[in-house]
């Protein structure tokens, strides 16, 4: 979900004129900075300041309102060790999460998407939580195709919603991938398909398949518990594994670059959610950015997910590597 912060808004009688003159002071310190050949003119310079308020900066949306995110059921990091007996494993599609209410389809942070008028004729009043999915390798293809203020027909005739739960069901998981095979049956349109479930007897299994899956071209895969119900938020009935670690970091400000990369974004510096009574801790992140997104970086404030190879003794991630800006605070 967006996070915005206006200069502009109404303040209280008594800090009437502090913003104004705030932000006088903040541009001209940024002047004498530049003027003094500390500070590369393009990009904000990192302080406390910048990195405390989040970047107004907004993309072309798919939307013009935010309805509230809806009650979505998240996934944890799967860990060897536990039972798979009750456990249903599918693949994990890389696209855009897509939620249909009954009425309007929605991103995970509650943003109501411009699809086609086609693309959900006849789809039921009950929800659907799903994969907006463009296919394997073209998670940027689903992303541009979604975030569409003006829906882009040819490029939905290339999208799917890989439906994978009946939010409102009421039965157990094992219970809704029957029910959830015939509702998708009675659409009857290609485009909207029911995730295939299956079986694995242990965690050498698990690991096969999961091979087999990356192999293909596929991000991972989801191990379901059979006898949970469906509930919002991050729990352990719900499980995500693949080839490496990625986890996600927020933005705090960013870092010009030297060399090859002066002029443009040299590194994010991120922010990792401190745990387990941890404090936050930040790192830079500059490795996996393309020159485009060092042109045009996530703003400040936004949510970014990394990929890493554990942590060191800092506790910071060894080998990160930027993979993309969360979805719904991009659409």
């Amino acid at each position: 979900m967006k996070n915005e912060f206006r200069l502009d808004a109404p303040a209280a009688p008594a800090t009437t004129h502090r913003p104004r003159v705030t932000r006088f002071r903040l541009t001209a310190l940024h002047l004498l900075l530049v003027a003094a050949g500390l500070l590369t003119p393009a990009f904000p310079f990192v302080s406390a300041a910048s990195a405390a308020v989040p970047s107004a900066t907004s993309s072309t949306s798919s939307t013009s309102s935010t309805l509230g995110a809806p009650p979505l059921m998240l996934a944890k990091n799967y860990q060897p060790g536990i039972s798979l007996s009750d456990h249903w494993v599918s693949e994990k599609y890389d696209g855009v999460r897509g939620y249909w209410d009954g009425e309007k389809l929605l991103t995970r942070g509650g943003e109501r998407i411009a699809a086609p008028a086609w693309f959900t004729a006849g789809w039921p009043k009950t929800p659907l939580d799903g994969e907006l999915w463009a296919g394997r390798g073209q998670f940027a293809r689903a992303v541009s195709t979604v975030r569409q203020q003006t829906p882009d027909d040819a490029a939905w005739r290339a999208m799917r919603f890989m439906v994978f739960d009946l939010p409102a069901h009421g039965g157990s998981f094992s219970d809704r991938i029957p029910a959830l095979g015939g509702l998708v049956s009675r659409i009857d349109q290609p485009w909207v398909q029911a995730v295939a479930q299956s079986k694995v007897a242990n965690h050498p299994a698990l690991q096969a398949m999961l091979a087999r899956t990356a192999k293909s071209g596929g991000e991972g895969l989801m191990l379901h518990r059979g006898a949970s119900l469906y509930k919002s938020g991050r729990n352990d009935d719900l499980l995500k594994a693949k080839t490496h670690e990625d986890t996600e970091a927020r933005v705090v400000a960013h870092i010009p670059g030297k060399g090859k990369y002066a002029g443009v974004v040299g590194a994010l510096l991120v922010e990792m959610p401190g745990q387990d009574g941890k404090a936050a801790r930040r790192f830079k992140l500059g490795t996996g950015l393309s020159d485009e997104q060092r042109r045009n970086p996530p703003p400040v404030g936004s949510t970014v997910t990394y990929r890493f190879r554990g942590l060191n003794d800092s506790g910071i991630p060894r080998f990160a590597s930027f993979m993309r800006t969360r979805e719904e605070a991009a659409l």
